[in-house]
């Protein structure tokens, strides 16, 4: 099979990081996977804020938590199930003390589906290399703090994006999820 799409399939969301600093090499060259993506007439309107430092990644986790938290007591059933077992096993909930953790930031008319396809290749990227990732809603619960907008420098216009987490996986890749078949629909020309 193709070495792409070998790694593509491979790919899994890891929560479970080993505590080593990634090397900033690494780093750059995922960030430029990422740069690569595809946008809307070639804008590339977004950028990165790399959080590698272990105390602000602390603030981070202990902004977000209450947020988490609430949003735990309205969650279905379902999600709540899964997030609970998560939980159990996690001293952080929010950002699984990851080494990295980046912020993509967009803006502009076609910023949801172009920062969607620069997280995906960031993720891509980091299996290439042997890094586990993850895509976290949570991580982005404390970017109205006026701390970490101003650490981010948030301005009008600009979403977060992911945040996605960086790390070497502590006990190797989960299993794959069950896939489901694709549902697919064919017009052919006759």
């Amino acid at each position: 099979m193709n070495a792409v799409i070998d790694t593509i399939v491979q790919r899994r969301s890891v929560r479970f990081f080993k505590p080593d600093a990634l090397p900033r090499d690494a780093l750059n060259e995922i960030l430029r996977a990422a740069q690569s993506a595809a946008s809307g007439a070639g804008t590339q309107l977004w950028r990165f804020v790399v959080v590698d430092d272990a105390a602000f990644r602390t603030k981070l986790a202990a902004l977000a938590l209450p947020r988490y938290q609430k949003w735990m007591e309205r969650a279905p059933g379902f999600l709540k199930d899964v997030r609970q077992q998560i939980d159990a096993v996690v001293k952080d909930p929010i950002y699984y003390n990851a080494p990295a953790v980046v912020f993509v930031i967009g803006s502009g008319m076609t910023a949801d589906f172009d920062c969607s396809m620069v997280c995906g290749n960031m993720m891509v990227a980091a299996k290439s290399l042997g890094i586990g990732s993850c895509w976290v809603y949570f991580g982005q619960l404390p970017v109205k703090e006026p701390e970490v907008s101003a650490a981010l420098e948030l301005k009008d216009g600009e979403k977060v994006y992911g945040p996605i987490l960086l790390g070497y996986p502590q006990e190797g890749l989960p299993p794959a999820a069950p896939r489901k078949a694709p549902i697919v629909k064919w017009i052919s020309a006759g």
